[in-house]
């Protein structure tokens, strides 16, 4: 009888990710941080507490620390303290920006060594067998030409993150006007969380996916094979 301790754990859905980190703590703030509901302090905490709990309910599940699941509740962690310290709300909007820009760095660094995260995001070892799609890049003598798209695709990763970082920053600006510790500045966090996803998240993820796919054709241009044919059958 075989186990099933050791086999991966399946993340949760985006159903709930949107539930849990958007659209709850959106609605919290935006319809229930007035004086006669939960009040501005409250009403911001109950709000945050749901993706915090969330993601270290998460990381606890998959049984391995993911980095941009650390990386969320952090940031989630760091809005929540500069709002109930109430500190001006332009080091929230540098954190928005700071966390995607400091990840876009990385991946540009990263470029100019021998383990560039590019590899990380799109030659996932749990989707493709990478030690048979590079043994096929050997055979067919593309393996540096491989490489460069791999470069190529990096940049582009590297671009979606800093695109992310300037709309984070540009959202925070033009929305958060309110003084934090305010029933005004929880629903105008409530309205930033709402539109992060149609204003920021889509552009990006639309760069990612590009980049996603411009590896991918890449693998069955210079190998001359179908990309299911590296792929890890269930």
């Amino acid at each position: 009888m075989t186990s099933t301790s050791n086999q991966p754990k399946k993340s949760s859905g985006l159903l709930s990710n949107l539930l849990i980190n958007v659209v709850i703590p959106a609605i919290i703030l935006s319809k229930f941080s007035g004086e006669h509901q939960l009040g501005p302090v409250w009403g911001l905490v109950v709000a945050l507490a749901f993706p915090v709990c969330f993601g270290v309910w998460e990381l606890k599940h998959a049984g391995k620390v993911n980095f941009f699941s650390v990386l969320g509740v952090i940031s989630v962690l760091l809005t929540g303290g500069i709002a109930l310290l109430q500190l001006d709300a332009k080091y929230i909007a540098i954190k928005e920006a700071a966390i995607p820009g400091a990840i876009g760095v990385a991946v540009l660094i990263s470029q100019y060594t021998r383990y560039p995260l590019v590899k990380k995001f799109i030659l996932n070892g749990e989707l493709l067998d990478n030690a048979k799609l590079y043994a096929e890049l050997e055979q067919q003598q593309n393996t540096v030409a491989f490489e460069k798209k791999l470069a190529q695709a990096g940049y582009l990763v590297a671009a979606s993150f800093f695109l992310s970082s300037l709309l984070n920053y540009v959202l925070a600006k033009v929305i958060l006007v309110s003084p934090p510790g305010t029933t005004a500045f929880n629903e105008e966090l409530g309205k930033m969380t709402w539109l992060s996803y149609p204003v920021i998240v889509l552009p990006s993820m639309a760069m990612l996916f590009f980049a996603i796919w411009f590896i991918f054709s890449s693998i069955s241009k210079l190998t001359g094979k179908e990309l299911d044919s590296f792929m890890h059958t269930p």
